[in-house]
């Protein structure tokens, strides 16, 4: 476990230090002067020139890189042209409603997937069974920004439910925000549980047929008890794998929700960063996200052991 653990270290700082490598040249690939794009035309060559000072790179490019990459290892990601703070502050702010949003639009989709893969595979060929595979197919071709027009305009809009757009004043509790985030889960949630619910079912059809499965069912062992307590037990694993890549894509990949439903995510403000043209805060969310998919990783790989106790590393 011990020497599995740091071949998994190892792999982690080598993946981040790729990340930053990327992100670092990325800013440097853009044509023409990456201070005279963050500033825009109106810019004055002093000011261009001053903010080339300010953020390095009047230095040689090695010198920036190294600076990068020590900066990076400190927590330092650079500070924002646009909100004149430091990234990881930025952020940080930023990181509450998208990470909320990623949970409950998990379990929103966690909720419909697993009940409905798990009676699709066990009444294989029925018309459950025909009518989730088709609903799946279609939960994921709708886009998402589309799902979220329809719940705004129905349950928002004309019902009065639920808030149509935000998260809630400076002042909102958690339970006022909480509601602002209903709509905005529900639609990731009915998207993302196409995925889980595929995964669900085929891994408990193949469980199924299992010899074990068969020889529980001959001592007289119940179905419900087979079904969940054999079956889905051994069946876990493919499933944790793909609800960990699904929280992780929830976190990284809300922007389409986050800009319909006006939500301060990080999402949003990463979009905002392109049209400010604010690099540092792109590369910051870079990082964040790379760091975020290879800890989800980790923890996934970890699971398994509670999940499978046959498992070893």
């Amino acid at each position: 476990m011990r020497s599995y653990l740091f071949r998994r270290l190892i792999g982690m700082i080598v993946v981040i230090f790729l990340v930053l490598t990327i992100a670092f040249v990325l800013v440097r690939l853009a044509p023409g002067d990456p201070a005279a794009l963050m500033l825009g035309p109106d810019a004055t060559p002093a000011e261009v020139a001053a903010l080339r000072v300010r953020l390095g790179l009047d230095q040689p490019i090695i010198v920036q890189y190294v600076t990068f990459l020590a900066n990076a290892l400190r927590g330092d990601l650079g500070q924002s042209l646009f909100f004149n703070q430091p990234v990881t502050q930025v952020l940080a702010d930023r990181a509450e409603p998208t990470v909320f949003l990623a949970i409950f639009s998990l379990l929103v989709a966690l909720v419909i997937a697993t009940p409905i893969g798990i009676l699709a595979a066990y009444r294989r060929g029925s018309v459950l069974d025909q009518g989730s595979i088709t609903s799946a197919m279609l939960a994921a071709a709708v886009p998402s920004f589309l799902t979220g027009l329809i719940f705004q305009r129905y349950l928002a809009t004309d019902l009065g439910w639920f808030p149509a757009s935000g998260y809630g004043g400076a002042d909102a509790g958690f339970a006022e925000r909480m509601r602002h985030l209903f709509l905005p889960a529900i639609t990731l949630g009915i998207t993302n549980s196409a995925l889980i619910l595929r995964f669900t079912r085929a891994s408990m059809l193949e469980i199924l047929g299992e010899d074990y499965v068969r020889t529980a069912r001959a001592k007289g062992m119940s179905e419900r008890r087979v079904v969940l307590r054999h079956a889905l037990k051994n069946a876990g694993i493919p499933i944790i794998t793909v609800v960990g890549l699904t929280f992780a894509l929830l976190v990284s990949g809300a922007v389409v929700t986050e800009r319909v439903f006006n939500l301060p995510g990080m999402g949003n403000l990463v979009v905002n960063a392109v049209l400010r043209r604010d690099y540092p805060v792109i590369q910051g969310t870079l990082i964040v996200v790379a760091a975020l998919y290879v800890l989800v990783n980790l923890l996934t790989d970890l699971l398994y052991l509670v999940v499978d106790k046959r498992v070893k590393y």
